[in-house]
């Protein structure tokens, strides 16, 4: 049986204790994402057999998920028990965010019980440190050209995130949540705004690393993430003033060149289906496009008809933007 625990800033090191040493570079392994976003998924956490489970809620708080077991051990009898956690809940099992790693731990161990959906919109950007803090290359000029025409317009200063500059930061969200909302994302946005300023006013606890670009005394832009595993750093948020042109891509350079070396990678997360997003993220040349799917087991091979239509009515879970 799971024991499951609302996920608290205190279990940052017990949480880490299993995502830090492990392989899973995806940006729901994060504990500042998984405890800044707990007000909207009621995320838990439970420890049995040698694994961290992390169960929380989606489609209005309609259905349980979970996120794909992290540890050692035995894995099908984990898999038994989250199935029969959500099963006790009134639904297959279902586990998101699934990387092509996980799915072959899976059919080692579990040959032919899932059902597997791609989901594009929630693949997450992974780049390699080094090509985020340098530019090198023919492939970055235009990044280059256009920090470039940034620092020879506006003479400005790299802050890192400390308690003094939180509340220019917080000032700043605030402009750009009015200057952005509209009546189709306007919850989608009071959401992240939430999740933002809670992690903003949590984050030595959180172990959160973020700087800020200042103009004259006044922040222009800031950024802030944390390690997802050992060797692969999470940018969670990145906000900006657009009156500014060229300063999403000095704050990029500037925060990447920050982040401490033992990082190989640096996850950017999803682009939500936003065509704009998907652009610029993809303009960054990203070293790997790292493919989520929503999963979901059948009970038995009689049920795999329900199965496959349960799979599909599933509505992807909501994410952090930058």
């Amino acid at each position: 049986m799971l024991s499951f625990k609302p996920i608290e800033v205190k279990d940052r090191d017990i949480i880490t204790s299993f995502t830090i040493p492990s392989e899973y570079k995806n940006c729901d392994f994060s504990f500042a994402n998984m405890c800044s976003w707990r007000f909207f998924y009621d995320s838990e956490y439970a420890i049995v057999d040698g694994f961290l489970v992390i169960r929380f809620w989606i489609e209005d708080k309609g259905r349980i998920a979970y996120m794909f077991p992290v540890g050692n051990g035995n894995l099908s009898k984990v898999i038994d028990l989250m199935e029969a956690d959500s099963y006790a809940n009134g639904h297959p099992l279902c586990i998101l965010g699934v990387t092509p790693d996980s799915k072959q731990t899976l059919e080692k161990y579990l040959p032919g019980d899932f059902i597997y959906i791609p989901e594009r919109d929630y693949f997450d950007y992974i780049y390699l440190r080094e090509d985020l803090a340098f530019l090198k290359g023919k492939k970055f000029q235009s990044k280059r050209n256009h920090i470039n025409k940034f620092k020879n317009r506006y003479p400005y200063e790299y802050i890192p995130l400390t308690e003094e500059i939180i509340p220019q930061c917080l000032e700043l969200e605030s402009k750009w949540y009015h200057a952005n909302r509209t009546k189709e994302d306007v919850e989608d946005l009071q959401h992240e705004n939430r999740s933002l300023v809670f992690a903003l006013q949590h984050f030595k606890e959180l172990g959160i690393l973020g700087g800020a670009i200042a103009i004259e005394g006044q922040i222009a832009a800031f950024t802030f993430g944390s390690p997802i595993n050992h060797n692969t750093f999470g940018v969670h948020v990145e906000k900006a003033d657009i009156n500014y042109d060229g300063v999403f891509s000095l704050i990029n350079q500037e925060f990447a060149s920050r982040i401490p070396e033992q990082y190989i990678y640096v996850n950017r997360e999803e682009d939500l289906g936003l065509p704009g997003l998907r652009q610029a993220k993809l303009s960054y040349n990203p070293a790997i496009l790292l493919e989520k799917s929503a999963v979901v087991k059948r009970r038995d091979n009689e049920l795999k008809e329900t199965a496959d239509e349960k799979a599909t009515d599933h509505q992807p879970m909501a994410k952090c933007v930058q």
